[in-house]
C-alpha cells in the first residue's frame, strides 16, 4: 500500500558499509521501519537518499511516501522531505542532547505498530516548541510525564493531596510502601505534574531535576516491558549540571 504521511524519526541504524534501517514513528501507522538502501553511497539517482543523510537524524520531523507491505519486515521510502526544518535544535548542544536522550527513550516505548494519532501530534508540538524557545531546563522531564498519557500510565491525581506517590500502581497514597516515593520525591513529582513547557523553568534546581529524571525511568521501567535507561543517560546529566 503505497502511504503519504509525517514521520518521526526514532533511530537509525548502519547497515553493512552503506545502508541505514530507520525506524520512524508514523501518524498514519505509528511504528514502522525502514530499509534505506545505498544511503552513503556517493552515486546519484532518483532513489538515492545518500544527500539527504541528516534527515535521519533523531527526531526530525518528516513528510514520507512509502511502500508499506505491513508484513512484519522492512518498508521502503518512495519519496522523502522535511515536514520542518529545526532552525535550533540541530545546533543547539543543549538541545540536541535532549533529542538524543529523548529518542532512546522512545525507541524503547514505543512498541507496537498501530497507529496513535494522538501521542504523535503531542510530540510533534513539543519539538516544534523546543525548537523555537530557549528556555528547556525541564522539556524532557515535562514531555516524559506527559508521554505517559498516550502510553497508557499516566498517574492517578484524584487523591494527590496524599503524601506519597506509589510507583507501581501509579496513584497517591497517605501510607509508605516499598515501591512508594518519599514525602520529598512526591513533593517534587506534584510539581512536575503541574508544569507546562511554558511554566517557569527555575521552578528546579538541578539536584532536583536529576532526583525527578531518575524518578521518572523507574516509573518507565515498572510500566513497560523491556524498558532499558538510554546510554545518552550520562551525557544528559552531564549537560544538566
Amino acid at each position: 500500500m503505497l502511504v503519504k504521511t509525517k514521520a518521526i524519526v526514532i533511530s537509525s541504524l548502519k547497515y553493512q558499509e552503506k545502508s541505514l534501517i530507520v525506524k520512524c514513528f508514523t501518524q498514519s501507522d505509528g511504528l514502522k521501519s525502514y530499509f534505506v538502501q545505498s544511503a552513503f553511497s556517493a552515486k546519484k539517482s532518483s532513489r538515492d537518499f545518500g544527500k539527504k543523510i541528516a534527515y535521519f537524524q533523531p527526531l526530525t520531523l518528516l513528510e514520507i511516501e512509502a511502500n508499506h507491505k505491513n508484513k512484519g519486515t522492512l518498508e521502503h521510502f518512495k519519496e522523502i522531505k522535511l515536514a520542518h526544518a529545526y532552525q535550533t535544535i540541530n545546533t543547539d548542544i543543549i538541545k540536541s542532547t535532549i533529542v538524543i536522550f529523548l529518542s532512546e527513550i522512545l525507541h524503547h516505548s514505543i512498541q507496537e505498530e498501530e497507529k496513535n494519532e494522538n501521542l504523535f501530534l503531542f510530540l510533534e508540538s513539543a519539538l516544534l516548541w523546543l525548537d523555537n524557545h530557549s528556555e528547556t531546563s525541564n522539556f524532557h522531564l515535562i514531555l516524559m510525564l506527559e508521554a505517559t498519557k498516550f502510553l497508557g500510565f499516566y498517574p492517578d491525581i484524584s487523591e494527590i493531596q496524599d503524601k506519597h506517590f506509589e510507583m507501581k500502581e501509579g496513584f497517591f497514597t497517605p501510607f509508605l510502601g516499598t515501591s512508594c516515593l518519599s514525602v520529598h520525591e512526591t513533593h517534587l513529582f506534584k510539581k512536575l505534574i503541574d508544569l507546562k513547557f511554558d511554566s517557569d523553568q527555575k521552578v528546579f534546581v538541578g539536584i532536583e531535576r536529576q532526583i525527578l529524571l531518575k524518578i521518572l525511568l523507574d516509573y518507565y521501567s515498572f510500566h513497560l516491558d523491556g524498558f532499558r535507561k538510554p546510554k545518552s543517560l550520562d551525557v544528559l546529566k552531564e549537560v544538566f549540571a
